[in-house]
């Protein structure tokens, strides 16, 4: 298989897709099945055959016709694409029930990403432990980013006071953002934010549930 030598421009779409793909091969390797067609991935991941196809043709020639693709080959690739070899030091803002979830989970199935501090604006959660964090205040964010060398911020403040947050974020040089309030946010173009609306994922998991 050819391989590639370094890491093509892709679209958002398509990388979340990767993200999506990669999470089934590694359980199909892990129920011991080696190798998959297209049409299969598809029924898998509700993504079209001909897309997965396109998709996977950014990455040189992964497949061979009427064999299908090797399972191992497409985890190596799609690894190799999406997981970071250094370590990324991220924030958390907002230490509600979801931020509370996200520090009990702390990427355990990558060791590069690391949640390294937490902020928030209640009183009652400012200056104490939760989930093993100690919670600043968004007031102290400029000497904490700098101090704990941040390059990724996650935001789970709610969309009335997003864009509050995502300035002082963006002001401290921050310019890779992972925000789970929907409505868009005003940013500067070389700021990166990727959306997670669990209200419209959930949507479109029961539509493709019905069908």
């Amino acid at each position: 298989m050819e391989r590639i030598l370094q890491k093509p421009r892709v679209s958002k779409a398509t990388t979340k897709r990767l993200s999506l793909y990669l999470h089934c091969l590694k359980g199909l390797e892990k129920n011991g099945i080696t190798r998959i067609k297209s049409s299969e991935l598809s029924k898998m991941t509700q993504v079209g055959s001909a897309t997965i196809r396109r998709d996977f043709s950014h990455f040189g020639e992964l497949g061979r016709s009427g064999y299908g693709y090797d399972v191992s080959d497409l985890i190596k690739v799609f690894s190799d694409v999406l997981e970071t070899k250094e370590e990324k030091r991220i924030a958390l803002i907002g230490c509600g029930n979801l931020g509370q979830a996200l520090l009990n989970n702390n990427f355990r199935r990558n060791e590069n990403l690391n949640i390294v501090c937490a902020f928030d604006n209640d009183p009652e959660k400012i200056g104490k432990e939760i989930c093993g964090y100690h919670v600043y205040s968004i007031e102290d964010m400029t000497a904490i980013l700098a101090k704990e060398k941040i390059t990724v911020v996650i935001s789970t403040v709610p969309s009335q006071n997003a864009q509050t947050a995502i300035d002082q974020v963006v002001a401290n040089g921050i310019t890779a953002i992972l925000n789970f309030a929907p409505d868009p946010l005003k940013v500067p173009d070389n700021v990166h934010v990727h959306y997670i609306d669990l209200t419209s994922e959930l949507q479109t998991l029961i539509y493709f549930d019905g069908q």
